[in-house]
This record gives C-alpha cells, sequence and structure tokens, in this order.
C-alpha cells in the first residue's frame, strides 16, 4: 500500500524472540497509522484490567503514512501502552527524528512485549534487530545514553531512551528520543523500565544502503497541497510569527492577563511577576538558537543556556509547571529544572504539579517536618526535589507516585489538580468553559492536547468562540477530539491547526495513499479511535464519575479576568454524551460501535 510498508516489527524482549507481521489494508484504512494504529492493536491484544506495570502489558510504537514525506511537521510518531500513573489507554507522540528513522527501517509499528531478565537495548536496522546487554547504561541519564550510543553507531542511527527513574519506575517517566524529545506524560517510561529496555536505536543506514523507501500514490498532487499547507502556516499569526519568534512560552502573558495562568496549585489565575517567565524574557535572557523538528518550518524550539548548564526549553507548560504553579519565578531556576526532568526521565507537568501540591499539602500542615522547606516559592529547592524523585530519595519517594496518590497518602485527595490521575496543564478550566469539558472528558486523564479548545476560544483560531459560554462547548470539544485523533495518527504536529485548515492534511493523506479521504471521513476515523479507547477504559472500571474536575473548580476565582466564573460540568457533561450517542453515564452505546465498525 502507498505511503506504508504493511509491516510491523514484534519483539519479546523475554524470549528475545523477533517476528515480521503484515498490517492489514484495511486496518490503514480505517486506522491510518500512529495513535490510531497503535490503538487498534492495543485494544485488540491488551486485557484492560492487566498490570501496566506487568508482564502482559504492551508498548506500541508507531509512524503514520505522512512520516517522513516533505509534508509540514511530518517527523512525529506515536507510542500506545497502558498507563501506569492513569491505569487509562494511554498514547503520546514525539517530534524530532526518530520516527523518520525508525520508518526507514522499513517498518510502520514496532509491538514490545515480555520482560527481559536484565537490562537490554534493541538496535533496528532496515536488514535486522537485535538484543544487547545494556547492563553497562542502567543508571545513566538519557543525555549519556543517547551520547553513548550515537558514538557508537554513528550519525545515521538515533535513540529513544530513559533515565533513572524509568528504570525506578517513577509513574511519570518518559521515553526521551533525540535528547530533548518527549514522549511525555502517563509514564510510559516505566512501562519500558518495567521490561528492563533501557533503549530502541534504530538506524537505516544511507539512503544508498536502505532496501526500500515508502512510494507516494500522487506526488504532483501531494506537492500542491504542500505548498497550500506552507502558505497557511506562513500567514498564520501564531505559526507564522509568534511560535517563531518566541516559541511555546508566547503563550505566559497572555495566559496571564486572561486570569487563566494557574498560580500557587491553581489557587489564583494570574500574577505579577509572571512576565518573568515569558517567552519576551527568554529571548533576552537564556536563549541560543532555534531547533525544529523533521520538515517543521515553524521551529518553535529552543536551545537555552543558563549560568551553568544548557539545554532545551523550556517550553510553555514546562515553565508553568516548574515555575508558576509552584509559585517560582525565576526563569534559570526554572530551566535548570527543565533539564534535569529531561536528563533523569519525566515528564515535567506532572513534576510540577505534584510539587506544588506537595507545597499545598505543606502550607496547610498536611506534611511531616522534614518537608518543611518545601514552600511555594522556594526556588532553591527545585532542582534537588526532580534529583531526588530521579533516585526515590526521601521525599522523592513520594513525589515519585504523581499528585494524586500523593495527595491521597496524606489526607488531603482535593488537592491534586487532576483527572483519571493525570495532571492538569497551564490553563485553569474556570476562565476557558470548553477546556473545562475537554479536561473532564479525555481518554487519557486532564490534557490540553485531546481538545485544544484555546484555539477557538482564546486565540479566535478558527474563529472566536465565547470562553464563558457552555451550550456550544460539547460539539466543539467533540469535533477537536475527533479530528486531533486523526492528526496523531498521520501523524502531524497540532500547531499547524492554528493556521492550517483541517482538510488539507486529509488532502494530504490521499495523495499518499491514494484513495479517496474527505476531512469528513478524517474525523469519521478520529471518532472510531476515540470510542475505541473509551471502551477501553470503561472496560479498566472507569466510567461518569471519572469525568470530573477537581473540587477547587467548583468555586470561583476572586480576581483576574476570569474572577467570579465556574463551568457547569454537569450540564456540558449530558451535552457532550449527547453529542457522541452515548448513554447517559457516558458508555458507547452498540449502535455507536457498530455504526463505527467496532467489536467489542
Amino acid at each position: 500500500m502507498n505511503g506504508v510498508f504493511s509491516k510491523l516489527l514484534r519483539i519479546d524482549v523475554g524470549s528475545g524472540k523477533f517476528k515480521d507481521e503484515p498490517i492489514p489494508e484495511a486496518t490503514v484504512k480505517a486506522f491510518i497509522g500512529g495513535r490510531g494504529l497503535g490503538v487498534k492493536y492495543f485494544c485488540d491484544e491488551m486485557d484492560p484490567a492487566a498490570d501496566a506495570l506487568g508482564k502482559a502489558n504492551k508498548l506500541i510504537i508507531a509512524t503514520g503514512p505522512m512520516t517522513g514525506t516533505p509534508v509540514p511537521t511530518s517527523g512525529r510518531f506515536s507510542c500506545v501502552s497502558k498507563s501506569p500513573l492513569t491505569g487509562t489507554i494511554f498514547d503520546c507522540n514525539s517530534g524530532g527524528s526518530f520516527g523518520v528513522h525508525f520508518k526507514d527501517c522499513g517498518y510502520d509499528a514496532l509491538i514490545l512485549e515480555g520482560i527481559a531478565k536484565n537490562p537490554v537495548y534493541l538496535f533496528i536496522t532496515a536488514k535486522k534487530a537485535e538484543i544487547f546487554d545494556a547492563t553497562s547504561l542502567w543508571g545513566k541519564s538519557t543525555k549519556e545514553t543517547t551520547d553513548i550510543l550515537r558514538e557508537k553507531y554513528g550519525k545515521t542511527s538515533r535513540v529513544a531512551c530513559i533515565g533513572p527513574a524509568g528504570e525506578k519506575l517513577v509513574l511519570y517517566a518518559n521515553i526521551m528520543n533525540d535528547y530533548h524529545h518527549a514522549l511525555g506524560r502517563g509514564g510510559l517510561g516505566a512501562v519500558l523500565g518495567s521490561k528492563n529496555v533501557k533503549a530502541i536505536v534504530v538506524d537505516p543506514g544511507t539512503k544508498e544502503q536502505r532496501t526500500a523507501a515508502v512510494k507516494i500514490a500522487n506526488p504532483e498532487q501531494l506537492k500542491v497541497v504542500i505548498e497550500e499547507i506552507n502558505k497557511r502556516i506562513n500567514a498564520s499569526p501564531v505559526t507564522g510569527k509568534g511560535l517563531r519568534i518566541f516559541g511555546t512560552t508566547q503563550l505566559v502573558n497572555l495566559m496571564n492577563s486572561m486570569g487563566i495562568f494557574p498560580i500557587n496549585n491553581f489557587q489564583r489565575g494570574s500574577d505579577p511577576r509572571a512576565d518573568n517567565l515569558s517567552g519576551e524574557r527568554l529571548i533576552e535572557t537564556i536563549y541560543q538558537s532555534k531547533e525544529a523538528c523533521f520538515m517543521c518550518p515553524i521551529a518553535c524550539g529552543r536551545i537555552t543556556r543558563t549560568s551553568t548548564r544548557t539545554g532545551k526549553g523550556p517550553e510553555y507548560e514546562s515553565d508553568w509547571a516548574l515555575g508558576a504553579d509552584c509559585g517560582i519565578f525565576d526563569l534559570e531556576t526554572v530551566a535548570n529544572a527543565n533539564y534535569e526532568c529531561n536528563e533523569i526521565g519525566i515528564d515535567t507537568i506532572t513534576a510540577g504539579a505534584t510539587i506544588a501540591c506537595a507545597m499545598e499539602l505543606n502550607e496547610t500542615g498536611m506534611l511531616p517536618s522534614p518537608w518543611k522547606d518545601v514552600k511555594f516559592g522556594n526556588k532553591d529547592i527545585l532542582v534537588d526535589l526532580i534529583k531526588k524523585i530521579g533516585t526515590l530519595d526521601g521525599i522523592g519517594k513520594d513525589l515519585a507516585m504523581g499528585s494524586k496518590r500523593l495527595a491521597e497518602k496524606y489526607g488531603a485527595p482535593d488537592l491534586a489538580m487532576q483527572v483519571k490521575g493525570l495532571e492538569l496543564p497551564a490553563y485553569d478550566p474556570r476562565g476557558v468553559f470548553g477546556m473545562a469539558l475537554a479536561y473532564a472528558t479525555s481518554n487519557r486523564g486532564a490534557c490540553h492536547l485531546r481538545a485544544y479548545v484555546i484555539g477557538p476560544e482564546l486565540l479566535g483560531l478558527p474563529k472566536l468562540f465565547d470562553r464563558f459560554s457552555f451550550s456550544d462547548k460539547a460539539d466543539l470539544v467533540v469535533k477537536q477530539q475527533d479530528i486531533n485523533a486523526f492528526y496523531d495518527s498521520c501523524v502531524a504536529c497540532k500547531f499547524t491547526g492554528m493556521g492550517v485548515p483541517e482538510d488539507y492534511y486529509s488532502r494530504a493523506v490521499a495523495a499518499i495513499i491514494g484513495t479517496d479521504l474527505t476531512v469528513t471521513d478524517a474525523e469519521h476515523i478520529g471518532e472510531r479511535i476515540w470510542n475505541m479507547e473509551r471502551v477501553f477504559n470503561t472496560k479498566a472500571g472507569f466510567s461518569r464519575k471519572d469525568d470530573a474536575l477537581p473540587p477547587r473548580f467548583s468555586k470561583p476565582l476572586e480576581a483576574g479576568n476570569s474572577k467570579g466564573k465556574v463551568p457547569p460540568m454537569a450540564i456540558m457533561l449530558n451535552m457532550y454524551y449527547q453529542a457522541r450517542s452515548w448513554s447517559k453515564d457516558g458508555i458507547p452505546t452498540k449502535e455507536k460501535l457498530e455504526k463505527l465498525g467496532i467489536k467489542t
């Protein structure tokens, strides 16, 4: 089939067995690739009740038909597994160039099974796959691991690996690729660690050494679509200017002015010191250069340097979580904390939010006396706390659980700002009602990327919605969730949605694989993926009660441009279920599943 190799590699790291398997054409047409392909195989093969850190769990890496093509932002790939942090089905996607190099080895997906007896790493080329001992790499940072393996295998190799946090099964450990790109959130690094897999090295070799290349069905048609996509990326004030100049931290001052920039564990929605963390301040103080993922004309990444270290970021979410959410407004401290998270391999949002939760627990007298310095605004302890998370040393062992388990342990579960165990990102839902619904209904827990309603609610992209209205939000959230599931299956960067109309990527995929694919078809594919994930979670024990925000958000903010507002969650949730054609309890109906071709 055009655009894909229609082949996956299955590896049982316990037995050391490798197997190539064909991917049916019908599966590609129904799920495209990336997230969709991973979800399809995962749901078909996994028991929803299985332990996320047990032998039965699987981890699936998948590319899409766009991966490695000239389509803008086509360097991304997806990873699907069961999250040890949330217990839900979970997917992440990452940029850089690892996904392109993996696909160039002649595979669309990799399924990892079993548990190795000792630490190992995988080496995959266009001709073979091998397992090697990784004992000497165990305990090393993601940077050290990548340096060692790239030195061994050369410039055409790429590395995805875990750091010490993944080895020690920190529940929100990341898989890092290309040094500082993350399969972040949800703890898929801990899943890899539970299998004793330190790294995956892919090396397709030079173009002359590769055994095959994917074929494009309609190259001329694709060329026209690419030109149109680039025009719209360049014309957008977000992708053509804001992200290119300031990176993602351009959002700090806007969110603060709107009163939805969470401060001190979501106790406030703005702070006059927020500018200290802004994209403008980053450019003035620690900026070194831009960095772009494969085939990305936006280049939102920022290489930065503090007085002691160099690295990438912080991005907006990391900037907030490690900064304002902890009451810290020193950009150099936040950048150093961000570098540390990347090197030990943990999610910056959950790390910062969990530390912020601990700070509020301490503020209310719920923590033991050795935690007395864990206070809002204490920048001197931030990097040390992150190091302790990576080693499970002292307080780090509790912080490694994530905010939900931490708050429950110390008798104040309401102080964890999470949904389904996943911490909220940097937008207070009291000021963006669509975002509130998106957090509550996300299949992987509180997430802004399932439906980035900030675009229409604040940025007016593609058109402006009243951020405090509720009657129009169910349909808006459903549509974004479905089309984003399609983007994650292509695999495309969601930033393009800030300037590129939805139909352009369906047209790009159609030109690549050679079939008709309208934007309605794309939404239908996304809806199929979303419902399949929901069915998995339902079988895993999740229900309507889990589609809820923390109690804090039932009380309005007392100051700022979002004060006095509370999203009517019960009403919006009923409207959402109705828009989804689910039962009043949030369960996909038999009729809906049959219409989508989902077997249960």
